[in-house]
């Protein structure tokens, strides 16, 4: 409405309807309470015109209800939210792509031909969405996402602000979040914790949106989550206003969001800046120190580093989680480093070259110490500095780097550490050496491991990966 808060106009159109048939009265009767016509009236029930305030506020006086009455989001009754559901599947561009004809789901329309037609629509809806959930579409989705990110410098204001927001609303004045202001701001934000030992396997977090309950796990995934990070995450989706996402892009948009809102909260831009400030004078920059000031993991300092970085410091860096078998997992880049790629300019996925520090730590004397390589490069020499994170699904190297030109704010600046990388040139590391060919070539078969995820299409639903079944029978059990 121009003059109200949105609400959907279907919705209204029904409970119009049903208030007015409710008081037995006729659109010519309602239409004279109100001085307007008949026709207008109508297109108001039918969801075909967006009312003013002033107009909404003269039928709830004419049908003597509250506002609110009008403006609430539920369907008035079961008939009437067939109805509504009817009328936006056939609103859809899937459904107008067909070229079929709009069914009324007036009264004349058969309780059970309205049932049927929702029915298939829904089902139609679902198959739509398992074809669209495609790898293809997660990677360009995901590469679209990277887009923006370094747009941004990855740095999002509008994050911090909310963030800011919401410690001054509990008081947090200085330095790290503790447990018990997480606590706070979740009670400041109308919900309360529960710790459960019946999560559904497929979630980190499930949320009772009426009950305004938060349930996590008693003992922590083991999976390297912080479980303060795992709760202001869930928080940060309501905070951050986000609706049910509507895609694959979405959805990863919804989680980088979410995770940036849990970090800005561990680690408070103005702390984080103060102490980074003071490192770069030192000319002493280190994620280990960054980490251990704030009581964080080691990837989610790294992360927050990139988010300040860049914007405070003009600093461009780089970010990598890389698999000890050499497979890129995250990735993140604003100063010119050429990651590998597929044709759709995705990351995730791709091998990384063999002589980048994010490979080269897994064959170091003593991988768990500090780290660091200059590695040149086709676009240029990098430097980095490298962690090794352990997990159920083996180890992860966690990389930050940036230009050779910027290594000196940062300690082990100076290490003589360097490798050349000619990727993507074959016979940099993707092409085994000839005198291996000559000996094995012809004499070699491997029994390639197959996961079954490469074979299938992504995991469907509203949150992909998430078993809806479980999650409704675990808060039925929790009701």
């Amino acid at each position: 409405m121009s003059d109200s808060p949105t609400v959907d106009l279907v919705t209204l159109g029904q409970r119009l309807r049903h208030q007015r048939k409710s008081k037995n009265m006729t659109l010519e009767q309602l239409s004279e309470a109100v001085g307007r016509a008949p026709s207008q009236l109508s297109l108001i029930e039918n969801g075909k015109r967006e009312p003013k305030l002033s107009v909404l506020q003269a039928l709830a006086g004419a049908l003597e209800v509250p506002l609110q009455e009008l403006l609430r989001p539920e369907a008035p009754s079961r008939r009437a939210g067939l109805e509504i559901d009817l009328a936006h599947f056939q609103q859809s561009p899937a459904y107008a792509g067909l070229g079929l004809p709009t069914v009324k789901g007036g009264r004349r329309l058969p309780a059970d031909a309205l049932e049927s037609l929702v029915g298939l629509h829904r089902e139609l809806n679902r198959l739509l969405t398992e074809q669209s959930a495609t790898p293809e579409v997660a990677r360009r989705a995901n590469a679209q996402l990277r887009v923006d990110m370094r747009e941004r410098d990855n740095y999002f204001a509008e994050i911090e602000q909310a963030a800011a927001k919401v410690l001054r609303s509990v008081k947090h004045a200085t330095g790290p979040l503790s447990q018990r202001g997480i606590l706070d701001i979740a009670a400041q934000l109308g919900f309360s914790l529960h710790y459960v030992n019946d999560l559904p396997g497929s979630t980190r977090s499930v949320t009772d949106l009426a009950g305004r309950r938060i349930y996590l796990p008693q003992v922590a995934s083991g999976k390297g989550h912080d479980p303060r990070a795992v709760v202001l995450q869930t928080l940060g989706h309501f905070v951050l206003g986000h609706p049910e996402p509507a895609d694959y892009g979405d959805f990863l948009r919804q989680r980088v969001e979410a995770n940036y809102f849990a970090a800005a909260l561990l680690m408070p831009e103005n702390f984080a800046v103060e102490f980074l400030r003071e490192a770069k004078a030192d000319r002493a920059l280190a994620i280990d120190d960054f980490r251990d000031a704030f009581g964080v993991s080691y990837e989610t300092a790294a992360h927050r580093f990139t988010n300040l970085a860049t914007h405070h410091f003009g600093i461009p860096v780089h970010f990598t989680r890389v698999h000890e078998n050499g497979i890129v997992y995250k990735a993140y880049e604003n100063d010119g480093v050429r990651f590998p790629s597929d044709v759709t300019g995705a990351i995730e996925g791709q091998p990384i070259c063999r002589k980048w520090a994010s490979r080269t730590i897994f064959q170091a004397e003593d991988p768990y110490s500090s780290f660091y390589q200059f590695t040149d490069t086709s676009a240029g020499t990098y430097w980095c500095t490298v962690h090794i994170e352990s997990t159920r699904s083996g180890e992860f190297s966690v990389t930050v780097g940036t230009p050779y030109e910027h290594a000196r704010w940062f300690r082990g600046g100076d290490t003589t550490r360097r490798t050349v990388s000619r990727c993507p040139d074959p016979d940099c590391c993707r092409r085994p050496p000839a005198a291996l060919v000559r000996r094995w070539a012809g004499n070699a078969w491997p029994s390639a491991r197959v996961h079954s995820h490469l074979l299938a299409a992504l995991p469907p639903g509203t949150f992909p990966g998430v078993d809806a079944q479980d999650v409704y029978e675990f808060l039925d059990r929790r009701a």
